[in-house]
């Protein structure tokens, strides 16, 4: 690779490389040769493991929550629950896979889950409030339409486009009455 690397450069091939072959491979030795750079440039941007892994997971954050929902908030096409769920579902789920195997072994890792879990089922119960159900309902379809993303992300058998519109909009129907 030619120039000197970032610390995003370093972050993004760990995202690569988590997705691609979970967290054992969030090392600075095979980092660096996938990348074809020494390890110094790694300790050069990252104190120690612990700093990139926590870098890693502060930007799996940023792509599979915040992005998400700030995707969601600025598209006026579309009802927003409809949204989230298409960008949500529709997307590849290979990171979401890798980071929830992680947070079976690492504390920080499942810290990081537990974060994101909550964000995320906070976002849709504020979604269904403001569509005018009651926050109890609310919470509770949010849960349930969450433990069917993590069923889907988790599932590793993406059904074809058609058919997956067909079950997404059966359960916008579900938590929509």
């Amino acid at each position: 690779m030619n120039g000197q690397l970032s610390a995003d450069d370093w972050i993004n091939q760990g995202l690569k490389a988590l997705a691609r072959s979970g967290f054992t491979a969030l090392k600075a030795d095979p980092l660096a040769k996938s990348l074809g750079v020494s390890r110094g440039s790694f300790y050069w941007h990252f104190a120690d493991l612990g700093a990139f892994h926590a870098a890693v997971l502060k930007r799996w954050r940023e792509i599979a929550a915040e992005r998400i929902i700030a995707e969601v908030e600025a598209d006026e096409s579309s009802e927003p629950l409809r949204s989230l769920l298409r960008r949500t579902f529709g997307a590849r789920l290979d990171l979401e896979r890798a980071v929830r195997n992680w947070a079976a072994f690492d504390a920080a890792a499942q810290t990081a889950v537990r974060a994101i879990d909550r964000r995320r089922l906070d976002y849709i119960a504020g979604l269904l409030v403001a569509h005018g159900q009651k926050a109890a309902t609310a919470q509770a379809r949010a849960q349930i339409l969450y433990w069917t993303f993590l069923g889907f992300a988790l599932a590793d058998n993406t059904p074809p486009a058609a058919r997956l519109q067909t079950l997404l909009d059966e359960l916008l129907k579900m938590v929509s009455d």
